[in-house]
């Protein structure tokens, strides 16, 4: 049997820190802002992959609370087809900007900076209904 050809895995964290969330400037293409996450590892769970990528590009540990969703509408991310896994997770420490991160900031979760890497403008609305009602996306609109 071949081996199916399949888009990669990636993993990011809507990392609460109080009533912010933490977004890195992207160091390389496609550039602006966007959720802390990136590419799951052979060998590694997804959630790992979560908690990992988020502490090498801000330094933070978190806790996940939630899952988000899965978002893999082709044409989301401009390098190719890739699916990713969104969590929730509160962190904790000093955010800083490392490794693939040029910046980093708290933001309000209503007032992110512009502009959104990816489709993150709307997993950020997303996230906003979740803590404004509890309610999950539906599934076919990622």
């Amino acid at each position: 049997m071949p081996k199916p050809a399949c888009p990669p895995i990636a993993a990011d964290v809507i990392a609460e820190i109080g009533s912010r969330i933490v977004l890195i400037e992207r160091r390389n293409f496609p550039f602006g802002w966007a959720i802390p996450g990136g590419f799951v590892e052979v060998g590694e769970r997804v959630e790992e992959a979560a908690v990992r990528e988020l502490r090498e590009e801000t330094t933070l540990e978190a806790e996940l609370r939630a899952l988000l969703g899965v978002y893999s509408r082709p044409g989301r991310d401009p390098r190719g087809q890739t699916v990713t896994v969104v969590y929730v997770g509160r962190a904790r420490g000093e955010p800083r900007a490392a490794d693939d991160a040029k910046g980093i900031g708290l933001f309000a979760p209503d007032a992110p900076p512009a502009p959104l890497a990816f489709d993150h403008a709307e997993i950020l609305a997303d996230y906003l209904r979740f803590i404004r009602t509890g309610e999950l996306p539906a599934p076919w609109r990622r």
